[in-house]
């Protein structure tokens, strides 16, 4: 174990060093390789899915999905802003996620949001971001989408903090799990409809928007106006813009921000 880990430092060291910020993307060969299998696999399995769940699963039930696991979501976002130094905003999300808990019948009413209080939505990686570690390369993983060596090495960490993970029995898990996948999913397909029809390039445009907007969240949009690691990222082309398994790849770089349920 100890020497897997080892060797995915190294090989994270490594990619981190060959990427620059006009090259971000130095296994695009092969990233454009896994793309095309996520998007087939989204095309086989995942969107259709996605579809039928939001055909047949009434909009509140839908919701109430989402929120659940939004709830969970905001308590892992409480640890991350703690150890960012955010006090306020880790107490805040703290708030969130007491409220809607005994108020929003665990999590499934989105109370807190009702009462001013902001979700955050911080991860592992944009921690990483905050201590000053770089983004390092642009990675596209199988079946999790897009990523950096940054976000790579916070995504176990992350996968720790879900839901399922704090589930003994493995039928119970995979179901949690396949939930998850799924409602995610299905607030996706209007964002992916759109990018599907307009993009030219549909590769470039997702790692574009992926790298630009996991950039924004590190900074809470407000990023520097120089940095030697993340400022010169290509813009996304007018022309071509009409766009963690997690979302699809197509989907990760634009995910919007998940439903709630209103507290009346």
């Amino acid at each position: 174990m100890r020497r897997a880990a080892l060797c995915a430092l190294t090989a994270a060291a490594l990619l981190a060093g060959c990427a620059t910020a006009q090259r971000p993307d130095p296994l695009e060969p092969l990233n454009r390789k896994v793309f095309a299998f996520n998007e087939a696999v989204d095309t086989a399995v995942l969107k259709p899915t996605a579809e039928v769940y939001r055909a047949v699963l009434p909009t509140p039930a839908q919701i109430a999905v989402s929120n659940f696991f939004g709830n969970l979501k905001d308590a892992w976002s409480a640890v991350n802003l703690l150890l960012q130094g955010r006090i306020a905003d880790s107490l805040s999300d703290v708030m969130r996620v007491g409220t809607n808990t005994v108020f929003g019948f665990m999590g499934v009413m989105d109370i807190a949001t009702e009462l001013g209080f902001e979700r955050h939505g911080e991860d592992f990686g944009q921690t990483l971001g905050r201590w000053g570690v770089p983004p390092g390369a642009y990675i596209v993983w199988p079946l999790l989408g897009p990523s950096t060596v940054r976000d790579s090495v916070g995504l176990p960490v992350d996968m720790l903090a879900t839901p399922e993970s704090l589930v003994n029995v493995s039928v119970t898990r995979n179901s949690m799990t396949a939930l998850r996948l799924v409602s995610t999913r299905a607030g996706l397909l209007s964002t992916t409809g759109l990018l599907d029809d307009i993009a030219l390039d549909k590769y470039a445009f997702v790692r574009t928007a992926y790298l630009q907007r996991r950039r924004s969240l590190v900074y809470d949009g407000n990023p520097p106006e120089e940095d030697d690691d993340e400022a010169d990222l290509p813009p996304v082309a007018a022309p071509e813009v009409p766009e963690a398994p997690a979302a699809p790849a197509s989907a990760a770089a634009a995910e919007p921000p998940a439903p709630r349920a209103s507290g009346n």
